[in-house]
C-alpha cells in the first residue's frame, strides 16, 4: 500500500473510531491503540505535505492563529420557535396544527431541547464546508475552525444517500461533565465562573483560539435536515439517515400520533430529562410531515408547525444539615447551607450560600429545616425557601457567628453594610490563603503550578506566610513536599520567574487591596505611574484620577498606611517584581472618545471584550459595568443581556452594533490585546 493509501485507510478508521466513541458512546479499541493511530498518520501526513487535508483527524486538535470572524448569511432564515410554559397550550397548538389541515392523523415528533448554541452546517459531498452561528437569524459567523474540534461533528460523512449539498441544525453543547472541569479550572485561576452550561458553550464556540475550544470539550446534538433531495419525506426518517450519515441525533426523538401521547411525553421528561449527561431546557414538537410542514408555513417570527415547551425552573427540597462559616480573602464571613445531597440540573448539589446573616434571618432558618433549592437557567444553586410544614418542633434558629470561625477574633460590620468582616487581616490564615491565591491567579501574577492544596500545603509547613515568601521557594523545598514532583517543582519555580516581567498594573492588582479591581488597578497604574507614587499618595490626589472615588481612595490609603503591607512591598521590588509603569510608554489611540462612559455587552466578532475595553481606554473612553443616566452608549454584540436591553430602552441609552462602533474611531489605533489574557468571547 502506497503512503497515501495508508494516510486515506487510517484517516477513514480514525474517524470510524471518533464516531464510537463521541457519538454511539461505544469505543472499539483501547486509547491506546488509537494514539498510536493519530501518531502514524501525523508521521505519514508530515512526511507527504502533498496530502494535507484540513478535515483529516490530526486537525481537530485546532490551530491558534483565527483572527475573527467572518459573517455569512444562512442559505435558509434560522427562525426562532414560539414557546410555552403551559401543557394546555401544547395542547391547543396541535389542535390548531390539525384544524389547518383539515385531518386528526398528523404525527408529531416530540424531541429534547438542549441548552445550548445554535449552529448551521453546510456539507457539499460529504465534507463539511462550513459551520454558522445562528446570529440574527439571516446571517451569522462563520465558526468552521472551532467547529471542526468537536469530535463528535463528521467532517467526513460516512455511508452513502447523502445529497450533494445539504444543510444541518443542531445545538452545541457543554456536557456537564465539561462544565464543571471548566469551572474548576476557571476558580483555580480566579476567573469568573461560567452560570451554565449555555453560556460556557456560547462563549466558547466563539472564542478566537480553536486549541483553547478543542480543550473544553463541546458536544453537538442535530435536530433538522435542509436542502434538496432529502432522503424521506418526513422529519423523522431524514434525521435517522443523518444519525447513519454519523450526525449524533438523539435517541429520545420519538414520533407521537395524539395529544395524549404528546402529554405522557412531557410528564415522562419533565423529571427523566434531570439524568441527562448534558443541560435541557425543554422539548420541542414538530411536525413530522414535511410536506403538512409547507402547507402550514410561517408566520413573521416562526414556523406554524413547530413549537417548545420550556420547563419551569428545577427545585428540590432537601434538609439541611448543619451551616457552616467560610472566610474570604477580604475578611467576609460567608454562611453556606450544606444539605442533603440532591440530583438537581444535572448535577449533585450538597452546599448553596446564604450570603449574609440578613438572608438567613430573612428565610428564617432552622436548624434541621428542609429547604428548597432552585437553579433555573443558572448553575450557582440558590436556597429560595422553607417548607414549614416539615420544621421539626422545637428546631432552633441558625445564629450568625459572632467570632471569626478561623482564628476567633470579634467580627466587626461596618454602618450600612450586610457582610461581617474578621478584622484580623494579617493573621487570619484563610485570609492569608485566598491573598495568596489571589496573587497567583492568571489575571493577577499568572504563576503557573500552584493552587489551593499547594497553597494549603506550604502554609501548613510554614514555609509560606505571605505572597513575598513564595519567591524564597526553590528546587530542594519543593521537591520535598509530599506528591510534589520534580517537574511540578520546575514548572512553578519558572512561573515564578516569569512573573517578574508581569506589567505593573496586574502587581498593583495582585496586592489584594480592598475595593482595586482590574480596572481601578490599570487607572492608579497609568496615573501615578509607579509604586512610590502609588503608596505616598494622599486621598485628595487619587480622587482626581477618573473613577477613583472616595471609597476606593481611602482604602488605598489605608492599605498602604499599613507597616506590613510596605514591607511586603519592598521585599516584592527586592525580588525584582515590576514597580513601575515602563518609560518608553506612549498612550496610543486618540482622543475621539474623550468624556464618554460606555458598558460592553455581548459577544462580537473582531475583537474579545477586554480588548474592546483597552481600545475605549486608548481613544479616551471610560469603561463602565453598568447602565445609568450617564452612559453614553452601550457597545451591544450578539446576545445582549435582555435586562440591559429593557434598561437601556427605559433611559432612552444609545446602542451601538459592533460595525458602527469601529466606524467611529475610523482608522485610529487599535489597543494591544492585554498581556496574558486570551481572547475569549463572553
Amino acid at each position: 500500500m502506497s503512503p497515501l493509501e495508508e494516510i486515506k485507510r487510517l484517516r477513514n478508521e480514525i474517524n470510524a473510531h471518533n464516531h464510537n466513541y463521541y457519538v454511539l458512546n461505544n469505543p472499539t479499541v483501547s486509547d491506546r491503540d488509537f494514539d498510536a493511530m493519530m501518531r502514524e498518520l501525523q508521521q505519514l501526513e508530515a512526511e507527504h505535505p502533498e496530502a494535507f487535508d484540513p478535515l483529516s483527524p490530526t486537525q481537530r486538535v485546532g490551530s491558534d492563529l483565527t483572527k475573527g470572524f467572518t459573517q455569512v448569511r444562512h442559505v435558509y432564515p434560522m427562525l426562532s420557535l414560539g414557546n410555552t410554559y403551559s401543557v394546555g397550550e401544547v395542547d391547543e397548538f396541535i389542535g390548531r396544527v390539525q384544524s389547518a389541515l383539515g385531518q386528526k392523523d398528523v404525527t408529531i415528533v416530540g424531541e429534547m431541547k438542549y441548552d445550548g448554541t445554535s449552529i448551521s452546517l453546510i456539507y457539499e459531498h460529504g465534507r463539511l464546508v462550513r459551520a454558522v452561528t445562528r446570529g440574527d437569524g439571516e446571517k451569522g459567523d462563520d465558526v468552521t475552525e472551532n467547529v471542526k474540534t468537536i469530535r463528535s461533528i463528521p467532517l467526513q460523512l460516512q455511508g452513502s444517500g447523502y445529497p450533494d449539498m445539504f444543510e444541518i441544525r443542531g445545538e452545541i453543547v457543554m456536557p456537564w461533565e465539561a462544565f464543571d472541569r471548566l469551572n474548576r479550572e476557571r476558580e483555580i485561576n480566579d476567573e469568573p465562573l461560567f452560570a451554565n452550561p449555555r453560556n460556557a458553550a456560547s462563549g466558547t464556540i466563539k472564542m478566537l483560539n480553536p486549541a483553547e475550544v478543542a480543550h473544553r470539550g463541546l458536544d453537538a446534538y442535530f435536530y433538522y435536515l435542509l436542502g434538496e433531495n432529502l432522503p424521506a419525506d418526513n422529519h423523522y426518517d431524514n434525521l435517522q439517515a443523518a444519525r447513519r450519515w454519523g450526525f449524533k441525533v438523539s435517541d429520545i426523538m420519538t414520533r407521537l400520533h395524539s395529544i395524549e401521547e404528546v402529554d405522557n411525553f412531557i410528564s415522562f421528561w419533565d423529571t427523566e430529562r434531570k439524568r441527562l449527561p448534558v443541560a435541557t431546557d425543554g422539548l420541542v414538537f414538530k411536525v413530522n410531515s414535511l410536506r403538512q410542514q409547507l402547507n402550514l408555513g410561517y408566520t413573521a417570527k416562526s414556523p406554524r408547525w413547530a413549537i417548545a415547551f420550556k420547563f419551569q425552573a428545577e427545585r428540590a427540597l432537601t434538609r439541611l444539615r448543619f451551616v457552616s462559616f467560610e472566610v474570604g480573602r477580604t475578611g467576609v464571613i460567608t454562611p453556606v447551607a450544606n444539605l442533603e445531597p440532591v440530583l438537581l440540573s444535572g448535577t449533585i448539589v450538597k452546599r448553596a450560600s446564604l450570603h449574609n446573616a440578613d438572608i438567613i434571618r430573612s428565610l428564617d432558618i432552622h436548624n434541621d429545616d428542609m429547604l428548597y433549592v432552585e437553579k433555573g437557567g443558572e448553575i450557582i444553586p440558590k436556597i429560595t425557601g422553607v417548607e414549614l410544614s416539615e420544621r421539626r418542633h422545637g428546631s432552633a434558629e441558625v445564629q450568625f457567628v459572632h467570632d471569626c470561625p478561623a482564628c476567633g477574633t470579634p467580627l466587626v460590620r461596618e454602618p450600612g453594610e450586610a457582610a461581617w468582616v474578621c478584622p484580623n487581616k494579617y493573621h487570619c490564615p484563610p485570609q492569608i490563603a485566598g491573598r495568596i491565591e489571589h496573587f497567583v491567579a492568571r489575571r493577577a501574577m499568572n504563576i503557573d503550578g500552584i493552587g489551593e492544596e499547594t497553597v494549603g500545603q506550604l502554609m501548613a509547613m510554614g514555609l509560606v506566610k505571605d505572597i513575598a515568601d513564595l519567591y524564597e521557594l526553590n528546587y530542594t523545598v519543593l521537591t520535598s513536599l509530599d506528591r510534589f514532583a520534580e517537574k511540578s517543582a520546575q514548572r512553578l519555580l519558572a512561573g515564578l520567574e516569569a512573573s517578574r516581567a508581569v506589567p505593573f498594573e496586574r502587581v498593583v492588582f495582585a496586592l489584594s487591596i480592598p475595593f482595586v479591581g482590574e480596572i481601578v488597578a490599570r487607572r492608579l497604574a497609568r496615573s501615578l505611574r509607579n509604586i512610590d507614587a502609588l503608596m505616598g499618595a494622599t486621598v485628595e490626589q487619587l480622587v482626581t484620577i477618573d473613577e477613583i472615588g472616595d471609597k476606593i481612595a481611602e482604602s488605598v490609603v489605608a492599605f498602604f498606611a499599613e507597616p506590613v503591607n510596605r514591607e511586603l512591598v519592598e521585599r516584592l521590588r527586592g525580588y525584582g517584581l515590576t514597580m513601575s509603569m515602563p518609560e518608553e510608554e506612549k498612550e496610543a489611540g486618540s482622543d475621539l472618545l474623550a468624556g464618554m462612559t460606555i458598558v460592553i455587552s455581548g459577544t462580537f466578532a473582531h475583537h474579545s471584550r477586554d480588548e474592546y475595553k483597552a481600545i475605549i481606554e486608548a481613544n479616551g473612553g471610560k469603561n463602565a459595568g453598568s447602565i445609568s443616566k450617564k452612559t453614553t452608549f452601550i457597545l451591544a454584540g450578539e446576545n445582549m443581556g435582555p435586562a440591559k436591553l429593557e434598561k437601556a430602552q427605559s433611559l432612552g441609552v444609545r446602542i451601538v452594533d459592533e460595525t458602527e462602533f469601529l466606524k467611529m474611531l475610523d482608522d485610529t489605533p487599535s489597543a494591544p490585546t492585554p498581556e496574558g489574557e486570551a481572547l475569549t468571547l463572553f
